[in-house]
């Protein structure tokens, strides 16, 4: 008798979660576009990789082999600005879409944090020394070059002074108290993020569109990619557990809410979790 095998394809959050198990190979563009997968089940990660190869294959035949990475620099942004017309979403700033790498390039629409990672995904072929950003409210990119460093903003192609950024950062500075004596120099804000902390950053905002609409099925999804890729953030356990008690699962809420109660460092939010934990167990007697 002949032997048979089956092959089960990984779901998606196990697809993910082989993408981001070591940060020395983290890819940073796929993972980014396998989060679509929870909208868009049947999707093919690898077309999107295609299409950017593509891309990719696009602007280098613009660009002369010897060209210096300021003139790369300029060709890239010409290509994708430009050309391409990428993006910010200005009528539609909250569509989730804007954080699905696919849609982002059927659209050539999306929010600063997608459209960075395209960019870089295209500057890393194009050999550009260049990374993403977390800066206060809005995600930028720099540029490295022999000359000194770009700073972009991705929603508009716009390359940024000290002074521009120094304007953007002033209400942020204030609302924490970061002035006079407490001010640091902007070149703080400007420290690269890691593919793990801008993964982090696409799936939070996410997140806070969905808790922003009560779309508690869909929070989970991006719960579970965040605890994932972040195993010891655990307010990420705690928010999980809160959505699992608005769909009405008490049990998978109070795994969660407990393991958060049991971790956190923070005296008040694990009374009132504690509080809540109390009320979701009486619930399930």
């Amino acid at each position: 008798m002949p032997l048979t095998f089956e092959f089960t394809a990984p779901t998606p959050l196990s697809y993910f979660a082989s993408l981001v198990r070591d940060d020395e190979a983290l890819p940073l563009f796929e993972a980014a576009a396998s989060v679509a997968q929870d909208e868009y089940p049947d999707l093919d990660v690898q077309q999107v990789l295609g299409d950017v190869d593509q891309m990719l294959a696009r602007v280098k035949r613009r660009c002369p082999e010897d060209a210096g990475p300021l003139q790369r620099l300029r060709v890239l942004n010409q290509f994708f600005f430009r050309d391409m017309g990428f993006g910010g979403n200005v009528n539609n700033y909250y569509d989730p879409d804007n954080s699905y790498l696919n849609a982002v390039l059927r659209t050539r629409r999306g929010i600063p944090i997608s459209l960075a990672v395209l960019w870089l995904e295209l500057a890393q072929g194009m050999g550009l020394k260049a990374r993403g950003v977390n800066f206060p409210g809005h995600f930028m990119i720099k540029i490295n070059l022999p000359n000194g460093q770009v700073v972009i903003d991705p929603f508009t192609g716009q390359s940024l002074s000290r002074e521009d950024l120094s304007e953007r950062l002033e209400p942020y500075k204030r609302r924490n108290g970061l002035i006079d004596d407490f001010d640091v120099p902007v070149g703080l804000y400007l420290q690269a993020a890691t593919p793990r902390e801008i993964l982090a950053r696409l799936l939070r905002n996410l997140k806070e569109i969905h808790r922003t609409q009560s779309d508690w099925l869909r929070l989970v999804a991006v719960q579970d990619r965040l605890i994932v890729l972040l195993p010891e953030a655990w307010v990420e356990f705690r928010d999980r557990g809160l959505a699992w008690a608005e769909i009405g699962d008490l049990r998978l809420a109070v795994n969660d809410l407990e393991t958060f109660v049991d971790h956190t460092d923070d005296a008040l939010e694990r009374s009132a979790i504690e509080q809540r934990l109390q009320t979701l167990r009486r619930a399930m007697n």
